[in-house]
């Protein structure tokens, strides 16, 4: 029996992701417990009281060639046995989307059973591998840490405005960015100038053996190379992860680069779409196509 939003399946939906996610940190799951996840997000596969399988669906806007899109972006799967999802829990929520929304995104953690209902990759991400001993120490002048949710979201709207299909963001959205980064173990800095307006900011966990800059937003090259000092000064290897069309390579023409698919896609009503847009597209590979920007996506998990 498929239910949706059950608050007192808390618990085991909680477990189950333990369960079915023990390469994640605990901590980090307990993060997602406590400021993202919200029992009415939650579609459930019961036997009895035993959820057999569940995932959670979350909405959010998107910005898509000047036009925001109601969506939601579908995570956590999780299942008791191999294949219980695919069972009757995926084919609901996809007619629910089908009937509520044009686009609907999806963590590409659970590619395998998405790419049987109409799922396709869509947004990719770049991974550089920099090393300290390539670059020249500069100056930590206009750099702060624990940058405010306000400041992150004036920064993060200016940046989007070169790019499409990205998550239309709130203050709280910020709120719980630096939340995320502390449960993780990592901090948010950011840079200002001599005006006191931000220029950058970037998310950098710390790990033993290198920093990793998850999310880093900037508006010059000078804002991007205060964030990557302020990483070199954790950890003497630097793992850049930025959207693969800010195609970084002439700045660290030295680094290995490392491609990482992302978040997946589909297109749930074609010819709405192509009525929306004035432009014909069959599916959502032919409807991302018509992006009049480079794609920029950092969201879900």
């Amino acid at each position: 029996m498929i239910v949706i939003g059950e608050e007192n399946l808390t618990k085991q939906i909680r477990d189950l992701w333990k369960d079915n996610y023990s390469e994640m940190d605990p901590k980090y799951i307990d993060f997602v417990f406590r400021n993202i996840y919200q029992p009415e997000y939650l579609y459930c596969d019961k036997e009895g009281d035993q959820v057999r399988a569940s995932l959670l669906r979350i909405p959010h806007a998107m910005m898509f060639n000047d036009r925001v899109l109601a969506c939601s972006y579908i995570t956590g799967i999780t299942e008791r046995a191999e294949g219980q999802a695919e069972q009757e829990l995926i084919p609901t929520v996809i007619d629910a989307c089908e009937n509520s929304e044009l686009i609907t995104l999806a963590s590409v953690r659970n590619a395998g059973y998405l790419a049987k209902h109409g799922f396709e990759k869509v947004y990719s991400r770049c991974d550089y591998l920099l090393q300290k001993k390539d670059f020249k120490p500069i100056t930590n002048f206009g750099c702060a840490y624990d940058p405010s949710p306000l400041d992150m979201l004036k920064i993060y709207s200016v940046f989007v405005r070169r790019f499409n299909g990205f998550s239309a963001r709130h203050v709280e959205d910020f709120v719980n960015l630096k939340k995320e980064a502390a449960a993780r173990g990592g901090k948010v800095v950011a840079y200002y100038d001599e005006k006191n307006r931000i220029c950058a900011y970037a998310v950098i966990i710390v790990t033993p053996d290198d920093a990793i800059i998850e999310e880093c937003i900037y508006l010059d090259a000078s804002g991007l190379m205060k964030m990557l000092n302020a990483a070199f000064q954790e950890r003497s290897l630097v793992h850049l992860v930025v959207s693969e069309a800010e195609n970084l390579r002439p700045l660290f023409p030295k680094a290995a680069r490392n491609v990482l698919w992302t978040t997946m896609a589909r297109l749930n009503d074609a010819d709405l779409f192509s009525r929306l847009f004035s432009i014909p597209a069959a599916n959502v590979k032919e409807a991302y196509e018509v992006s009049k920007k480079p794609l920029f996506y950092n969201e879900g998990f």
